[in-house]
């Protein structure tokens, strides 16, 4: 496809309204702003993303369409303060076809001029000249996939990075001046023990990285790891082998100086905490490009959610026939998002502001679940503080377990 024929229509998208229905007030200040980028240079076998391999010349026509994606939104109302680029790998493209694809959006929507930029990236695709080229982008946030500092859980894994080349990313990208130098950590292996865990987890705070999220192992349907699992290849850790690990994380890295922020998220000071992520947990509007990206924003007295098309295929004609690339939509209602913002409160070390919630959401959580919350606070999964419910530690390990005991009647429409 050439660069001329992706063209978006403009008369076309104004005609479609702001959303993939129909108008919708505008939201206030502050929203997201989400890039996914669907190239690795190879699957990892535990991935279940949209992702896929691919060549220079499909990584720079993909860039083009995802600058014309932009285009097609051009003039709705939203305000984004962050832009996080995700994956796949960003890192895989080029600084150039980044640079494109931001100045793309800086240029068709109201992204802020200190907008906080978020980048993952791998750590093979550190070196001293791509650090610099992403500053000069205005990267204020490095994610890299480190996932182990062990040679044989990186082998485990797929990964294409060996411990040594993980820590020099780590320490070329503290050298580089980057606001916040993050890394990312799978734990809950088959067959991991504590000790094991604990020494990974001991080699990535010698690092001094300003955030850790730490994710437990998940085997997904049609992944190679499930695959391998049918054919009795793979057997995944025991349940009480990942509570295990799961509460040694946490103990660990806040005796560390990283405490929990969210059930995954870890960060040395509150201001290396996510500001991107914290918008998915406490619905603000954010939009989403790329294929299979996730939009959200309130609508009436609810709210509505939609996603792109997931194959890069589907979603690049889509696009290059001037369309937006909407596979889907839902419309939520007071009580879809109140139970929404129950489960994902439970989920943060911060909890749920009791009025707060109740004024947003038009739910009494205290009045209408007492008998729930005392025998939770009894049995030690919840903390009733000064008008919040905050989750401990074994309520944090048991998150949704937690929300789905609660009740969510029928609110009054949210303010």
């Amino acid at each position: 496809m050439e660069a001329a024929a992706l063209t978006p229509r403009g008369e076309a998208c104004a005609a479609e309204g702001a959303w993939p229905g129909d108008r919708i007030s505008p939201p206030a200040a502050g929203a997201g702003l989400y890039l996914h980028v669907p190239f690795c240079s190879a699957i990892c076998p535990y991935c279940d993303f949209a992702v896929v391999t691919g060549s220079r010349a499909r990584r720079a026509g993909f860039t083009r369409h995802l600058a014309v994606e932009a285009a097609l939104w051009a003039g709705e109302p939203f305000a984004f303060d962050t832009l996080y680029l995700g994956g796949g790998t960003p890192s895989a493209l080029l600084p150039e076809e980044l640079a494109l694809v931001l100045d793309a959006a800086r240029g068709a929507l109201a992204v802020a001029p200190d907008a906080w930029i978020f980048l993952e990236a791998n750590p093979e695709d550190v070196t001293v000249a791509s650090l610099a080229a992403w500053r000069e982008l205005g990267v204020r946030t490095l994610s890299l996939g480190v996932q182990s500092l062990d040679a044989g859980s990186l082998a485990f894994l797929g990964r294409r990075h060996g411990p040594d080349e993980a820590r020099r990313a780590v320490a070329l990208a503290r050298e580089a001046g980057f606001d916040t130098v993050s890394i990312d950590l799978i734990y809950g292996l088959p067959e991991q023990d504590r000790a094991a865990w604990r020494a990974d987890l001991a080699a990535a705070v010698a690092l001094g990285p300003d955030h850790l999220s730490c994710y437990q192992l998940t085997v997904h349907e049609g992944t190679p790891f499930d695959r391998r699992r049918a054919r009795g290849e793979l057997a995944e850790l025991p349940d009480d082998g990942q509570a295990e690990l799961f509460h040694l994380t946490h103990a660990f890295l806040a005796d560390a100086g990283y405490p929990a922020y969210e059930v995954s998220s870890f960060a040395r000071g509150p201001e290396h905490r996510s500001r991107h992520n914290r918008k998915y947990w406490d619905h603000t509007p954010y939009l989403g490009l790329g294929p299979s990206a996730h939009s959200f924003s309130a609508r009436g007295a609810g709210g509505r959610r939609w996603w792109n098309e997931r194959r890069l295929p589907d979603y690049e004609a889509r696009v290059a026939a001037g369309e937006r690339p909407v596979a889907g939509q839902e419309d939520l209602f007071p009580a879809d998002l109140a139970l929404e913002a129950l489960m994902l409160g439970l989920r943060t070390a911060a909890g749920i502001d009791l009025a707060a919630f109740r004024a947003r959401y038009g739910t009494d959580l205290a009045g209408e679940n007492g008998p729930w919350i005392e025998r939770m606070v009894a049995e030690g999964f919840l903390r009733a503080d000064d008008g919040r419910l905050i989750p401990t530690l074994r309520g944090l390990a048991v998150a949704d377990s937690l929300a789905r005991g609660f009740e969510i009647r029928s609110p009054t429409p949210v303010e």
